[in-house]
């Protein structure tokens, strides 16, 4: 897939900028060319002489390289790749981005490209928490850039959380997801996934029984299409989406609050099996049991996140889809879900105990639509996933 490939490649600065020259291994090996953008904070921990050993390729440095802009060398940069990729991304580095500055090599090619752009942030988890780079990341993902990772784990400073640099495998999946020619190219879809768990206490949950498998299939159905995908996801068991963005949540109220994050979108699927309501207060402490007391519990309505971004007055997606988990009645209890969420689709299906469907491996649903009620045949929940993002292609154009 990467075969003759051109990748322009930016080094940031950070101790994740080793993982880099991995990258560049990996690329060639998969037959991509890489030029090489390092900037002066990532030549603090690589060197040109290595990045330019394994790519074959000069070392760019300088915005005021005499010989390579006697032709406009930074435009012509910024132009001839198929991607731009900027691993390690940092945070000074996406907020140049967001921003539109231009003081640098990297930044000036990054404000002159019309190349598509992936970024694999790396920070430390404070900065990558910061409200100041959530916005960033907002404003560039509205801007059309993509992003892998960052993932969790141990920092080269002794802190533990969200900001590390995803691995060079990781990074070359979504350079082939970036790079994939499909009904669904420069398509970014929102897909929900998986149960929220409502806290009663630290220990205790409100739950479902959903595992998060029909979204995570969805998401990547609509991947393999070349969409753009943000995959936020409740406590699910099963294996995450390669080659999306993925924001882990909790509640339905975190749910909601990445959702809206995420906007604008050309799509929403909303998967994701909501709890409706949670304990209006749950308590800090564990809740001791005792002898005949039975505690009483306070319930709160959650967000509606379905109806939230369906009935938006601005920035509402083309295309938002639904999902409904029915034990009785189905069609009539879909067709009035949707009316009343003021969605385009529900993808309705039949939980009761005796279908199996709730955490099995197949589904059997029905698309409700302005177009009435389609029957689909019963198949496996990556068959279900295929036929639906092909329609999503087709509603798309």
């Amino acid at each position: 897939m990467l075969t003759d490939k051109r990748i322009l490649l930016i080094i940031g600065g950070g101790i994740a900028a080793f993982k880099s020259l991995d990258l560049i291994r990996r690329l060639r090996e998969r037959g991509a060319w890489v030029t090489p953008v390092l900037t002066n904070s990532g030549a603090e921990f690589v060197t040109p002489l290595s990045v330019s050993a394994l790519t074959g390729e000069k070392t760019f440095r300088d915005l005021f390289d005499l010989t390579d802009e006697a032709e406009m060398g930074h435009i012509q940069l910024s132009r001839s790749a198929d991607l731009v990729v900027i691993a390690p991304g940092t945070a000074d580095l996406m907020a140049k981005m967001a921003n539109g500055l231009a003081n640098d090599l990297a930044s000036t090619l990054l404000l002159a490209t019309d190349t598509p752009v992936l970024v694999a942030p790396a920070m430390n988890v404070r900065m990558w928490e910061h409200p100041a780079t959530r916005r960033n990341v907002s404003t560039l993902r509205g801007d059309g850039v993509m992003f892998v990772g960052p993932n969790e784990g141990d920092m080269a400073c002794g802190e533990y959380g969200p900001g590390r640099m995803s691995e060079p495998l990781e990074i070359v999946s979504a350079i082939e997801t970036a790079l994939a020619e499909g009904p669904l190219t420069g398509r970014r879809i929102l897909v929900t996934s998986g149960p929220t768990h409502e806290p009663i206490d630290p220990v205790r949950y409100i739950a479902n029984r959903s595992s998060g498998a029909q979204g995570t299939a969805i998401a990547r159905a609509l991947t393999a299409m070349g969409a753009d995908v943000v995959f936020v996801t409740g406590p699910a068991d099963v294996a995450r989406p390669e080659g999306a963005h993925v924001v882990e949540v909790e509640t339905a109220a975190q749910m909601l609050d990445a959702v809206q994050a995420v906007l604008p979108v050309d799509a929403a699927v909303f998967a994701a099996a909501v709890a409706d309501w949670r304990v209006a207060s749950a308590s800090d402490s564990k809740i001791k049991k005792q002898k005949g007391a039975i505690p009483a519990m306070e319930f709160a309505e959650n967000p509606d996140i379905l109806a939230t971004v369906s009935q938006m007055a601005s920035g509402r997606p083309p295309l938002v889809v639904g999902f409904a988990a029915e034990t009785d009645d189905v069609i009539d209890n879909a067709t009035a879900k949707r009316l009343r969420k003021g969605c385009d689709w529900i993808v309705a299906n039949d939980v009761s105990p005796e279908t199996g469907i709730m955490g099995g491996s197949e589904n059997a649903v029905t698309l409700v639509s302005d177009d009435g009620a389609e029957h689909w045949p019963r198949m496996g929940k990556d068959e279900v996933a295929h036929q639906l993002a092909e329609r999503i292609a087709a509603a798309l154009g």
